[in-house]
């Protein structure tokens, strides 16, 4: 199947952010993750130097490439073990998949064979779960409407607040004028706007997820890092390292929620963070991570941790469900590895121009149809809007440009782990729960509430204040 057109205008936005890394689509070329062309990755010490002679000697036949194509690329040792490995000339990034990885990758299957451990991987690019192939963009919403989920009524008491950690891009400059954050801190957004003063897409995807969660449980205290600052995306060589300095910074602290991360066509989590995987698994931190939005049931990491062992209490993976929360939205990932649902679509929360109103012009158009094949009135097609972006051949017609003045409408499982992290966070404050570990339990052994997902029934978490939206027609029809 042909890349879907959508995950190629994210390609060619993620490059425009990452312009000194070239990238490709894969694996071959087929629309499933992005990664870094001509660059594997390998474990530091004899594992790194193995795969340099395994390559070094395969390539020694390749046409058209040659022996001092392979070198390090990156540190000797570092905290996540990890070191990037040039394996050709990554030249221009582009949609294709790059043979020089395919062919690296392949030269160690024997070697893995007889260790029985992987020893290489593509550096990925991880990005936020709206990023490639988003749910939607955002859409002003009046100060007059209330936010959805709208606060709960626990006060705020700093002595007993559950410590939250948002690993995203930055807060928005005026996010404090937004009552619900009052007591948020962290990272600021670096650059809002672009030159002609219009809002660039995904700046207020941190706050937006911080307001879901002090709306579900304004018992918390929230910091936000933005770990995912440049177009929500990094590579997986570096995003290792920014999460150690994301929690050395405060401490680990009771939940982490994370709205990022990659598929990598394997079942077995990402060589780049394995390490911060093993780590948190000794902590008492309870990491809360959005199951991405591919429509797909591939793994999507870090959230499909959840379903490996040792991992297992570790790790909550969140699917998003539509706006009824009878089903799944048309867009979230799914399979055994999702292990819980919460509302994701068409939620409102804190975004900017609580001060002035802010400018934002949309980039991507509108479907006349669901991408995924469902039949309701979804995010693919519903509200209307022309964007900067269109399908090959098509001639776009003017973007539209709306106003934002504090609260958006936004769709996508990036929004649906924050509110399942917010339950949790509420479900520790309500019973004196101090181990998140065991309020995710508690909490999911509790749940009355299920909602159907591609056939099967799944726990559906609703917070008490979270009103549905009207889906036409009522039933799934994919």
């Amino acid at each position: 199947m042909a890349p879907p057109q959508r995950f190629r205008e994210q390609f060619d936005q993620i490059q425009r952010s990452m312009p000194d890394v070239p990238l490709a689509m894969g694996p071959d070329d087929s629309a499933e993750f992005f990664y870094e062309k001509g660059v594997v990755l390998a474990r530091d010490g004899e594992e790194a130097r193995l795969v340099e002679d395994t390559v070094r000697e395969h390539f020694t036949a390749a046409p058209g490439l040659t022996a001092e194509h392979v070198r390090r690329a990156g540190p000797e040792t570092n905290r996540t073990g990890v070191t990037r490995i040039q394996v050709g000339d990554p030249a221009r990034g582009d949609h294709r998949g790059d043979p020089a990885v395919a062919n690296a990758l392949r030269s160690l299957r024997a070697a893995e064979s007889r260790t029985g451990r992987r020893l290489v991987s593509r550096n990925h690019v991880v990005h936020i779960a709206v990023n490639a192939c988003p749910g939607d963009e955002p859409v002003p919403v009046p100060r007059s409407e209330q936010p959805n989920p709208a606060p709960a009524g626990t006060p705020y008491d700093p002595e007993t607040a559950v410590g939250v950690l948002v690993v995203d891009t930055g807060l928005m400059a005026d996010h404090r004028d937004c009552p619900l954050l009052a007591h948020t801190r962290g990272d600021a957004q670096i650059q809002e706007c672009d030159e002609a003063g219009v809002l660039q897409q995904y700046v207020g995807h941190g706050t937006f997820i911080a307001g879901l969660l002090a709306a579900v449980a304004p018992n918390t205290d929230i910091t936000v890092r933005n770990t995912l600052n440049d177009a929500g995306a990094i590579l997986e060589s570096e995003f290792g390292a920014k999460l150690f300095e994301a929690v050395d910074q405060g401490g680990w602290p009771a939940v982490l929620s994370l709205s990022a991360g990659t598929s990598n066509g394997r079942t077995d989590g990402l060589l780049g963070i394995q390490a911060f995987m093993e780590e948190l698994r000794d902590q008492e931190t309870l990491l809360v991570a959005a199951a991405g939005n591919n429509g797909s049931a591939t793994p999507f990491w870090p959230a499909a941790y959840a379903d490996l062992p040792g991992w297992e209490s570790a790790v909550l993976s969140v699917g998003a469900l539509r706006g009824d929360g009878e089903y799944g939205a048309c867009f979230t990932n799914h399979g055994a590895w999702v292990k819980a649902y919460a509302p994701g679509e068409r939620l409102v929360s804190a975004l900017t121009g609580f001060r002035t109103p802010v400018p934002y012009v949309y980039q991507h158009s509108t479907y006349d149809t669901c991408r995924y094949g469902f039949g309701y009135s979804c995010t693919c097609r519903t509200p209307r809007h022309t964007g900067v972006l269109s399908e090959p051949g098509e001639v776009p017609g003017k973007p539209d440009q709306v106003m934002f003045e504090g609260y958006a409408q936004w769709s996508g499982t990036s929004f649906a782990a924050p509110v399942a992290a917010g339950l949790v966070a509420a479900h520790m404050t309500a019973q004196g729960e101090a181990d998140p570990r065991k309020a995710r339990a508690q909490l999911l052994a509790a749940n009355a509430e299920y909602a159907e997902v591609r056939g099967a029934h799944v726990p559906a978490l609703l917070p008490p204040t979270w009103r549905p939206v009207p889906v036409d027609p009522p039933d799934e029809a994919a």
